[in-house]
């Protein structure tokens, strides 16, 4: 299956949404005085300095990218917007792999946007290709809570660093065991744990979400993504398999493309189950991104 064309039909709308996205991150930048301080480009040269010493202290995450990753137009606004958001609990290295081939060459990257953590020296993996803001906020909470127990809270953003725990950040108490659950990795927990808020609000959208994402990641953890991949046959399950795949490496076209053309071959429980998928996926990535706008005129012509 030939998934080339779908990639093409969205790469017009995805440059747009790209450049309104970076617009933004950047009015947002110049808005905050504190920007500067807390989303910073980095070279060779800085590395030390801006990444490694500030991580004694306080989380960096390092956003690898190149001004011609359309991926990476999506996905660094997400990140400047919720550094910023953050206000200090974490600083966001960016690093042209172009103008500092070193800095990748040292953190093995092989595709782009690559986002790593570095917390008291030590780097891990983050995430890899545009994920969604619900997915990236995830992440970087789990990240938050570990720089917690490991005593880096020291603040980058408006207050002086190293006064003072982080800023508290106010709650829904309602989300508490969800947000406890997933820094867990107890996706069943966290799975009861937003369906007990929608039992009480059913039109909870934030809960509606999370509930997805965590589905999502159970469903996906511990399977190998790339053989999911690669093993796809023309059995539901296996598409299933293959898109959700497709979809958390940030390729959301071919993904939604892959579901719709089962969708347009399959009949009864196998092509309702698909359209559930295709609708949940859709909903993750949110209704204004390129390729679920998209993706909903073709799924609208394909049951159609």
């Amino acid at each position: 299956m030939n998934l080339q064309g779908a990639v093409d039909l969205g790469a017009v709308a995805a440059a747009r949404e790209a450049q309104a996205k970076a617009m933004k991150a950047a009015a947002d930048r110049a808005a905050n005085p504190a920007a500067e301080m807390l989303v910073i480009d980095v070279t060779t040269s800085t590395f030390e300095q801006e990444v490694i010493a500030k991580s004694m202290s306080v989380p960096v995450v390092v956003d690898l990218w190149a001004t011609w990753c359309e991926p990476c137009k999506q996905l660094s606004p997400i990140l400047e917007k919720l550094a910023l958001e953050y206000d200090g609990r974490w600083i966001l290295a960016k690093v042209d792999v172009d103008a500092e081939p070193q800095i990748s060459a040292a953190f093995q990257v092989q595709s782009i946007p690559a986002v790593f953590v570095v917390m008291g020296g030590q780097v891990a993996p983050m995430f890899q290709g545009a994920v969604p803001e619900s997915q990236a906020r995830q992440v970087i909470e789990a990240v938050l809570a570990e720089a917690a127990k490991a005593g880096l809270t020291g603040n980058s953003g408006n207050g002086q660093q190293g006064e003072s725990s982080a800023p508290e950040v106010v709650s829904d108490p309602r989300f508490d065991a969800a947000e406890s659950a997933l820094e867990a990795g107890d996706w069943d927990a966290a799975v009861v744990a937003y369906q007990e808020i929608l039992s009480a609000t059913p039109a909870d959208s934030i809960a509606k979400i999370g509930l997805l994402n965590v589905k999502l990641l159970k469903r996906t953890d511990g399977r190998d993504l790339a053989t999911d991949i690669s093993s796809l046959n023309l059995e539901t399950e296996s598409v299933l398999r293959a898109a959700d795949a497709t979809f958390l490496m940030g390729e959301f076209a071919d993904a939604f493309a892959l579901l719709i053309e089962h969708i347009k071959n399959s009949t009864g429980p196998d092509r309702d189950k698909t359209r559930e998928r295709t609708l949940e996926l859709f909903d993750i990535a949110g209704p204004a991104d390129p390729a679920v706008i998209k993706g909903r005129s073709a799924l609208t012509n394909a049951l159609f």
